[in-house]
């Protein structure tokens, strides 16, 4: 009886522990990077692409800050606009017969002739990718990572009170998804199947209205959440992202750009800032959550969506300016067991696996006799 209470008592206290909803996660300053507007990655090497004002760096797993494309064919446009980046993962565009290079770089080009700028994964290379009409400037760009969209590349632009999504291939072709979404702007990014009805859907926010929206590939347009957060324009959310599988478990860490903004109610530091997988599993955040931050203060919320959607309360507000997109990194898996193997060739073989077939037999025969002897005893 008392093995009984002591066991129940654990159970207790462990599920006393459980995260709860309003942990004090906190932004941690972790890298300053002259004028940091986006993050994406992270790259096969395992580091962070960055944008600066006309300058891209690399952000090793150490947090070392490395200048990237800075040759003769590197890329230095569109100095202090808001010229956010996707980093492709690699993926094949079946309608186009091709696929995108693994760890190149897309950013938006905001002068004439609008369009993308693609820099190649060496960082040798850098140029225009595609031209977009129709729109009168860019404010949104991500990799459809779900095959919903046939794993183009996704650009929102302005035109007039609307939103046009654009679907570039990786030849380079465009196709319009649609001209009538609603106001958008900031950090965009593909929801995984787990996330619901919105599953596949490109999910955009509204720093206006506070609106999180959902675009599928048919341009149908629905709204996914309201946060109770502060609207208005370079207040209300800026940036999502979702919380990639195994991070929770594994371990990892978020980054999000905090630009410096001096005059603001949130005059921002020029700093990449981080938030660790323990700090966001304490905060009941969990893998696939919708991390959802905005860019007056970098308050975040996660929302989580199945049957229907709720809103957890993450990270209060700081002076932090938020912009682009929220990138995460995750720990590798530990390595698979190997099974032992019989050599045909090799007579030891076969006996050091029996050998150790029935020591394991043993062990198992003497557990089951502990437990009889314990049950004779108790009568």
């Amino acid at each position: 009886m008392k093995r009984l209470l002591g066991a129940l008592l654990a159970v207790q206290v462990a599920l006393a522990a459980q995260p709860g909803l309003a942990a004090d996660a906190a932004w941690e300053p972790w890298q300053k990077i002259t004028g940091i507007i986006d993050v994406d990655g992270p790259r096969t090497d395992g580091s962070l692409i960055v944008a600066g004002s006309a300058a891209l760096y690399l952000v090793d797993p150490s947090g070392k800050v490395t200048p990237f494309a800075r040759g003769p064919g590197g890329y230095r446009d569109d100095a202090g606009t808001e010229a956010y980046l996707a980093m492709s993962p690699g993926g094949t565009v079946s309608a186009a017969g091709c696929s995108f290079t693994p760890d190149d770089t897309f950013l938006l080009r905001l002068h004439i002739p609008i369009g993308i700028n693609r820099v190649s994964a060496s960082g040798d290379e850098s140029g225009s990718f595609a031209n977009l009409t129709g729109v009168t400037t860019l404010n949104g760009i991500a990799f459809d990572t779900t095959g919903s969209f046939d794993r183009r590349l996704l650009v929102s632009g302005r035109s007039g009170s609307k939103t046009v999504i654009f679907a570039i291939d990786c030849n380079g072709d465009v196709k319009v998804i649609t001209r009538s979404a609603p106001v958008l702007e900031g950090g965009l990014a593909v929801a995984p199947s787990t996330f619901g009805a919105f599953g596949g859907a490109l999910i955009a926010p509204d720093e206006l209205s506070g609106k999180i929206y959902a675009i599928t590939a048919a341009g149908a347009v629905r709204v996914v959440a309201k946060p109770s957060l502060k609207v208005g324009a370079d207040i209300g959310v800026e940036s999502v992202g979702f919380v990639p599988a195994g991070f929770i478990t594994r371990g990892g860490a978020a980054y999000y750009p905090d630009r410096l903004s001096p005059g603001s109610p949130h005059p921002g530091s020029n700093s990449l800032l981080r938030l660790t997988s323990a700090q966001l599993g304490a905060a009941g955040v969990h893998d696939g959550d919708l991390f959802a931050a905005t860019e007056g203060g970098a308050l975040v919320v996660a929302v989580r969506c199945a049957a229907s959607c709720t809103t957890i309360p993450v990270v209060a507000a700081t002076k932090a300016h938020g912009e682009g997109h929220i990138a995460f990194t995750v720990a590798p898996a530990p390595p698979t067991p190997t099974p032992p193997r019989i050599d045909a060739t090799d007579p030891n073989s076969a006996l050091r696996l029996g050998g150790a077939i029935a020591i394991g037999a043993l062990v198992v025969v003497a557990l089951i006799a502990a437990v009889a002897t314990l049950r004779r005893r108790r009568r």
